[in-house]
């Protein structure tokens, strides 16, 4: 097994997780709003709606957000900051791209263009009190990112002219040039159009001189405007007093090692990559003298981090490949993007909390805002925030002691989870998040893991855990946690071998062990594809994960299976008389509807028999089962589930199954027995208690020695999922006597 060594990214995982202590103040989700509440009782429920950029009022009880799809702005009331309320939505002329808030006036980017060689827009002036735009300001093309002055004076907006990403290459330059357009603003928040000046900001980078591409704009308290073209990995700075560019300065390039930069469904931290360029998305100041980036990189570059420049352009910080760690660490990393700008940092936001001035840098595609502390130097990582798919807005609420990030990914439509706005607020105390992080491997990188589908105790010491991932990931392996840290720690990998080579083609999807230490893993299988069929099987494995025997389900009991089969795996009784029970997940061909089947297979003399188990009828989707854990020789607990996500969600739970007056019958049989069931507990008040949405696959259940039981859900390998880990200890589960 892998020994536990830290790697930086690791140690300060831990000494700001694991390790806080009580005292320090941290963030935490107190809320999660769903955008999808505040559309209109007749709206289409099939619609995309999404919260992108997102803004607050100056008393900090109320939050504005651009909904691109929708073209309109939404309204959360956060009075109550526990409870957010709908506050309906404000229809707007086109397409909004960034707001801010000056008085009580939105002012809102919004894009008209007919294309891209004409581009239009317009700054809207919107009335928060009447809901209604009151005036409008021409920009003369497409804006992207909007600013509003500290003393309120001043709102910048960057005039991207955005590219044809299928235009040739892509490449630069695509005229027209985009520029910097600033007005000035009144007291009331009123904008007077004649104010407006325009800032040429062509000729000062290298790549493409004459096409800018401003992306990001941010303005510090001495009414300094900084900009980031991003194609042209370039920032500006711009004195807003006089209208000139002050300084400019490449964005420049890193280079990183011990990053996966392979798309072959496996985190493999082993690769490098020089002279990576920056072209930075978000910008912020901190203060009036430094400048965070946030490196997302667009059309040429993405180092996957975050720079701290002065305003001459000196890098005084970057995090290198701390970002990639962190995520790999806390189960977000999105192995699909390995070839692109892995976890892609986006968003940027400071906010200065009391003597603390906070750094919070959002990651697009591992669905996480990283927090930090500055410190004039190198910062210091505080933690890291959960919360929906793709965050985009970010913003700081000091007054309040609030953060609230915008997820702008909308998969309602498509049954998944939508666009979600998530309220944090700091307090005293020990962080909620992360749940589960894994440790260093013995390369000084984390341990890899994602979409932990299946997990079992071990026997004898209590809050040990060893834990399988799906077929999210290439390579199978079995995870040791132990649950007795908070949060609870990977601390060692084995890769399931098969003569000696990571054995191909698996799906566990459940973990048993036997009393001789050896594990009992459950395949699911897929019968169903056209290329590349497998069944659902039984493996025997070595505590070094090599497979001692593969077990197959008989020709007869194969030809009815479908692809929703093995999910869990239990085993009862002695080295010498044990029977493997394995829980299929739906009904197969020969099942009555709401009947699937659980069965035993005795190692002894090679036999099968089985009994039919009760499902739930779903509102809807489909119910299914995901676990079976043995708690006697006879009686076991299941997880039974819906498919569905958030709101949707309505089935989560466990029963206790009894096969004390049971006998399972052979395949075959005339008739298959039908188990009674339990419900011994709800699971979505469980699921809910971060404060999140209800994920759906609720997929592992362990018991340990002292009785403990643990859930965790499957995070879906981060593919069209927030890559969020939900792993409770529930506390002893009262049985049925």
């Amino acid at each position: 097994m892998t020994i536990l060594r830290v790697s930086a990214a690791a140690a300060a995982l831990l000494a700001c997780t694991a390790l806080t202590p009580a005292s320090a103040a941290v963030f935490n989700r107190v809320a999660t709003f769903h955008v999808a509440d505040n559309a209109a009782p007749d709206a289409d429920p099939t619609a995309e709606t999404a919260a992108e950029i997102i803004a607050a009022t100056g008393d900090g009880n109320t939050l504005i957000y651009s909904d691109s799809p929708g073209e309109r702005l939404g309204i959360i009331d956060i009075t109550d900051p526990t409870s957010p309320m709908a506050g309906g939505t404000i229809a707007l002329d086109g397409e909004p791209t960034s707001v801010v808030i000056a008085g009580d006036k939105a002012l809102v980017g919004i894009v008209t263009s007919e294309s891209y060689t004409t581009p239009s827009g317009h700054l809207a002036i919107v009335d928060l009190t009447s809901k209604a735009t009151v005036a409008t300001c021409d920009l003369g093309g497409q804006p992207d990112s909007l600013a509003l002055s500290p003393d309120g004076s001043f709102v910048a907006i960057a005039i991207e002219n955005e590219r044809d990403e299928d235009l040739g290459e892509g490449g630069l330059p695509q005229l027209p040039a985009g520029n910097l357009t600033y007005y000035q603003v009144a007291a009331d928040g009123t904008v007077d159009c004649g104010t407006q000046k325009v800032v040429d900001l062509t000729g000062l980078a290298e790549v493409a001189p004459e096409d800018p591409e401003p992306e990001f704009v941010d303005i510090n308290s001495a009414n300094q405007a900084v900009v980031s073209l991003q194609e042209n990995n370039h920032l500006a700075i711009v004195d807003l007093t006089t209208g000139e560019v002050v300084s400019s300065f490449s964005a420049g390039a890193v280079d990183l090692d011990q990053i996966d930069t392979m798309e072959e469904d496996a985190i493999t931290l082993n690769s490098s990559l020089a002279g990576v360029v920056r072209e930075p998305d978000a910008i912020k100041w901190i203060g009036n003298d430094r400048i965070l980036t946030a490196n997302e990189g667009d059309w040429n570059g993405g180092s996957r981090g975050f720079t701290i420049f002065d305003t001459d352009g000196n890098v005084l910080y970057d995090s290198g490949n701390s970002v990639e760690h962190l995520a790999v660490s806390l189960g977000h990393y999105p192995e699909g993007r390995s070839e692109n700008k892995g976890s892609e940092p986006e968003g940027a936001e400071v906010g200065v909390y009391g003597d603390d001035t906070l750094l919070f840098v959002g990651l697009e595609r591992a669905s996480l805002v990283l927090v930090y502390q500055d410190t004039g130097a190198e910062p210091t990582y505080l933690q890291a925030l959960p919360g929906g798919i793709g965050p985009e807005g970010l913003v700081a609420i000091p007054d309040r002691d609030l953060f609230v990030a915008a997820a702008e990914v909308d998969l309602g439509p498509d049954g998944g989870i939508g666009s979600v706005v998530t309220i944090y607020q700091r307090m005293d105390g020990e962080s909620n998040y992360p749940q589960l992080v894994s440790g260093a491997s013995e390369m000084g990188t984390p341990i890899p893991w994602m979409a932990v589908s299946g997990t079992v105790a071990d026997p004898s010491e209590a809050g040990k855990l060893y834990a399988v991932t799906d077929s999210a990931s290439s390579v199978a392996r079995i995870l040791t946690i132990d649950a007795t840290q908070t949060p609870a720690l990977i601390t060692a990998e084995v890769t399931i071998t098969d003569g000696g080579n990571p054995a191909a083609n698996l799906d566990p999807e459940g973990i048993a062990m036997a009393s001789d230490g050896t594990f009992w893993i459950a395949s699911e299988g897929n019968p169903e594809r056209d290329e590349n069929k497998t069944n659902s099987t039984l493996l025997h494995v070595a505590p070094d994960g090599a497979i001692q025997e593969v077990v197959t389900l008989p020709e007869a009991v194969l030809a009815q299976a479908k692809r929703f089969g093995f999910e869990g795996v239990a085993v009862t009784g002695s080295a010498d008389d044990q029977t493997v029970w394995v829980a299929v997940q739906r009904e197969w061909n020969d099942d009555p509807k709401g009947l699937v089947k659980l069965m035993a297979y005795k190692p002894s003399d090679k036999s099968w028999s089985m009994v039919h188990y009760p499902l739930e009828t779903p509102e809807a989707g489909w119910i299914g089962l995901s676990e079976i854990t043995a708690v006697g020789n006879d009686s076991f607990l299941v997880v039974e589930r819906d498919n569905q996500i958030g709101p949707n969600a309505k089935v989560k739970q466990l029963t206790y199954v009894s096969l004390a007056d049971i006998a399972p019958v052979a395949p075959g049989a005339e008739a298959i027995p039908v188990v009674e069931k339990v419900v011994v507990r709800d699971l979505i008040p469980d699921l809910l208690s971060p404060n999140g949405y209800v994920m759906d696959k609720i997929e592992s259940l362990a018991v340990d020695s002292a009785g403990n039981a643990f859930i965790i859900t499957d995070n879906d390998g981060v593919d069209d999922h927030s890559g969020e880990t939900v792993f409770i200890n529930i506390g002893p589960i009262d049985l049925p006597m």
